[in-house]
């Protein structure tokens, strides 16, 4: 399975006050993902959302002028997903655990997760942005226990959204935070 920049389930802050980096047009990457080659571009794009045809698309539609309008492709893009796409996008996801939480709480995450995907067969995905860290952990087991009670149609539609919502995450950080730290760097 593919990783990501912060897991599904804990991902890095993404600062949204005044002065962020995300708030503003001109981001460190954007210039670079712009003009990178489209196959990198693709690639890029799955880091962000796991289904092949979403990161063709976003790519095909460079360049974009600004954060706004590659979260907008990135959205759009996003509803258009099949279930195919969706089924495509989850199975690259993965379950993470809770990053310095007790051996308890790890239990109870474990077993929560496990719970899950013998019910639906996939990762359960959930976008943690609108939450303090500290919170993560209750938001996930209960957004758990409450989805678990979803008929299958249903929790296609609900982890849909929240693939959605990673995806727009994601990029959103890759965008201010480009591989090796400068404008539009590559890392080692």
């Amino acid at each position: 399975m593919r990783g990501h920049a912060g897991s599904a389930l804990f991902p890095q802050a993404i600062p949204s006050g005044p002065g962020s980096p995300y708030r503003s047009g001109s981001l460190p990457g954007l210039a670079a993902f712009n003009t990178m080659p489209a196959p990198a571009a693709e690639e890029l794009l799955l880091d962000c959302c796991g289904s092949h045809r979403w990161a063709r698309r976003v790519a095909a539609h460079r360049p974009y002028p600004d954060l706004e309008s590659l979260l907008a492709g990135c959205d759009e893009a996003g509803y258009d997903l099949t279930p195919a796409d969706v089924h495509e996008a989850l199975a690259h996801e993965r379950s993470a655990l809770a990053p310095g939480a007790p051996p308890a709480a790890q239990t109870a995450l474990a077993a929560a997760h496990a719970a899950y995907e013998s019910r639906f067969g996939h990762a359960f995905v959930i976008c943690l942005d609108a939450y303090r860290p500290e919170e993560w952990l209750d938001r996930v087991l209960d957004g758990i226990r409450r989805r678990l009670a979803h008929d299958p149609d249903e929790e296609r539609s609900v982890s849909a959204d929240e693939l959605r919502a990673l995806a727009r995450s994601r990029l959103a950080h890759a965008m201010a935070h480009p591989p090796g730290g400068g404008p539009g760097g590559r890392g080692q």
